[in-house]
């Protein structure tokens, strides 16, 4: 590459160019493009950063062929970058480059205090460089992934005071309704709860009998969903209907999950006396109004007794359920929507036992890297829209053909987990690890895949972006 030195500064530098680029690279280039463009700008700072602080052209020229050794990871990109897109971008970067770098060479040296850094911002420079991608991984998992215990505490004891009030409530108003034991349940019980304590779920088991009802899997219904299972009444002929408490949510001979939410929304949501409830344990318990959700929203009062109740809100989700050996399904009409007799398969249980199994195996650290991995996406914009499920099922994926999750190969692990979700995001489908007719990224929109993959882009070459 040979640079000369009479070219002109100013609009006409690289600053132009990556900012024309990158302000239009969305719409012109789509996320193969964009996601390209991305690291093509990372490399071509760290082009110019070494091409000026070196000391002569030999060095520079040794410089510049590291620099452009990365920029190969473009060529090595996905299959969604645009082939003729690559060889404008790359014409443009490098006459940019070529330009930039004559200009660094005509400019006199500056003198010794100029160059100088101050003593606090070179420190913190000293320090973030000496760190590794594995020590900030550490680092960011217990600042930012992993919750205290007194938080977890304090949550789970607000949570079970809530599922004590709502049990004995129901008891003395409903003593026909045939409840199991109320319970906690999801993440904050399992430890896969990050950066702050604010939901947990509230699980209500109904009581079937067994002679009278039947699961009936989603691949066998007329839905044909795998998540989508219906609850069927069944030997009508010996047991006429109004035999069963349930029957009265009976839809079309099914049990209906809405109809069952609908119940609950009336008997707890809007007959519970929450002021009084909100007196007894000092703090502003209430529900959520609208959305399918039965949902509570508890909130720091103004008595004196504000240690259990701090200045994030808890939101407590309330979720009727079916159990019938492993299979467990709820009542989550958000999800079986516009159908009101299905009842959603939960996959959770099984995906936590599964990962649980593994680490105690071989005493490996999955679950630390899914906390991870789920404190990236709930902290990073972009990355918002990837729920845990995608994530858990990642990491599934990925142990089949992995064996080494112990907690000196964490790096490794995470940047495989950015590389294989790219692919993911290429191909539209993420395959659910127990039911692969499920795709897991089936909701995400063409916008948010965009925004996703030109991050997870970028985070390939500079994974520490994520960790920010």
């Amino acid at each position: 590459m040979y640079f000369q030195g009479n070219r002109r500064r100013g609009e006409d530098g690289i600053t132009v160019v990556i900012d024309f680029l990158l302000s239009n690279a969305r719409l012109v280039l789509g996320v193969g493009g964009a996601a390209m463009l991305g690291i093509a700008t990372l490399a071509v700072k760290r082009l110019i950063e070494r091409a000026g602080r070196a000391a002569d052209d030999e060095k520079v020229e040794q410089k510049m062929a590291e620099s452009w050794e990365e920029l190969s990871l473009v060529s090595a990109s996905p299959t969604m970058i645009r082939k003729g897109i690559e060889g404008v971008v790359m014409k443009h970067v490098a006459k940019a480059a070529k330009q930039q770098k004559a200009d660094l060479c005509q400019q006199p040296q500056a003198s010794s205090l100029e160059v100088q850094p101050k003593p606090e911002s070179e420190s913190k420079r000293l320090q973030l460089c000496v760190l590794s991608l594995q020590e900030r991984l550490q680092q960011y998992y217990h600042t930012r992934a992993a919750l205290s215990p007194h938080e977890v505490q304090r949550a789970q004891s607000l949570a079970l005071d809530i599922c004590t009030e709502i049990q004995g409530f129901l008891h003395s108003r409903h003593p026909d309704m045939p409840l199991g034991e109320m319970s906690l349940g999801g993440s904050l019980l399992d430890d896969l709860q990050v950066v702050t304590a604010d939901h947990a779920c509230l699980l209500v088991p109904l009581q079937l009998e067994a002679s009278l009802w039947r699961l009936v899997p989603g691949e066998e219904t007329l839905l044909t969903h795998p998540l989508h299972w219906m609850v069927r009444r069944i030997n009508l002929e010996y047991f006429p209907r109004g035999l069963s408490y349930w029957d009265r949510y009976l839809v079309g001979g099914y049990l209906s999950s809405e109809a069952v939410v609908n119940m609950f929304n009336k008997a707890v949501m809007e007959t519970v006396n929450w002021p009084s409830i909100s007196s007894t344990m000092d703090c502003l318990v209430r529900p959520v109004p609208g959305g399918p959700e039965l949902r509570i929203e508890i909130r720091p009062g103004n008595g004196e007794d504000r240690a259990r109740c701090s200045d994030q809100p808890l939101f407590i989700s309330m979720l009727p359920l079916l159990r019938e050996g492993d299979v467990v399904l709820t009542a989550q009409p958000e999800l079986t929507s516009p159908w009101v007799n299905a009842w959603h398969l939960s996959l959770y249980p099984w995906e936590t036992q599964r990962l649980t199994q593994l680490d105690t195996a071989d005493d490996g650290h999955r679950r630390q890297t899914l906390k991870t991995l789920k404190a990236v996406c709930r902290l990073n914009p972009a990355l918002r829209p990837l729920e845990a499920a995608p994530l858990a099922n990642l990491i599934l994926h990925l142990s089949d053909g992995e064996s080494d999750w112990s907690e000196s190969s964490l790096d490794v692990r995470f940047q495989q987990c950015i590389t294989e979700l790219i692919g993911y995001l290429e191909q539209g489908a993420l395959h659910s690890y127990f039911k692969p007719a499920v795709n897991l990224l089936s909701s995400l929109s063409e916008d948010q895949v965009d925004q996703m993959g030109f991050m997870l882009y970028c985070a390939v070459s500079e994974p520490e972006i994520l960790l920010i």
